[in-house]
């Protein structure tokens, strides 16, 4: 199995990246099968989602589209700004083809610079990955400058739910096994808005 992480931070070992790495450190101690990868934004150089279709992305946006589509469950998360993710985490998602998270289950983490937006895990990831088709466990984690010291994780309340989260993304996954039995989205189909 793999779980893939996603920093959707443009900081440089930025506080949600730590935390996400903490979560893949867990869900990879639990089994010497599961092997873990982590897509750092601040380290991909990925270009504005411009409408086209996915499988003519080169570089390192065909990389990080090849590993979401590759991995059996993801560990993803974002600082918030303006009470939701990061644009360049969005980007990410408007780049990836419609179908590529069906049935994979996705735990969920936040980091802000306080307690203000915890909600945003329920208000705007849930809704995103909902989109997907995919199976986001229960709750998420969300970190605030408190929960570090030194740019080091410390609250153990904290670590205790990155623990929890992890063991529960490789749990779902497993039971799961990428299956997805509800209903599918209507297809719509597009048309252009002027006639030529």
């Amino acid at each position: 199995m793999t779980i893939l992480g996603i920093s959707g931070s443009l900081s440089m070992q930025s506080k949600t990246e730590l935390v996400i790495q903490k979560a893949l450190e867990f869900a990879s101690g639990q089994d010497e099968s599961i092997h873990t990868d982590l897509i750092t934004l601040s380290n991909s150089d990925l270009v504005f989602c411009d409408g086209r279709n996915p499988d003519s992305y080169t570089g390192d946006t065909r990389t990080a589209l090849d590993k979401i589509a590759d991995a059996d469950a993801l560990i993803v998360g974002s600082p918030i700004y303006r009470g939701t993710y990061s644009g360049a985490f969005k980007n990410l998602f408007d780049l990836i083809p419609n179908d590529a998270l069906k049935g994979k289950v996705v735990g969920i983490i936040a980091t802000g610079g306080s307690d203000h937006h915890y909600l945003s895990i329920e208000h705007q990831f849930k809704p995103l990955f909902g989109y997907f088709n995919a199976y986001t466990v229960p709750g998420g984690v969300y970190a605030s400058n408190r929960h570090f010291t030194e740019g080091t994780l410390t609250d153990e309340g904290v670590i205790i739910r990155l623990k929890n989260l992890a063991e529960e993304t490789v749990r779902l996954s497993v039971r799961l096994n990428q299956t997805y039995k509800g209903p599918d989205q209507p297809v719509i189909k597009r048309e252009a808005l002027i006639e030529s």
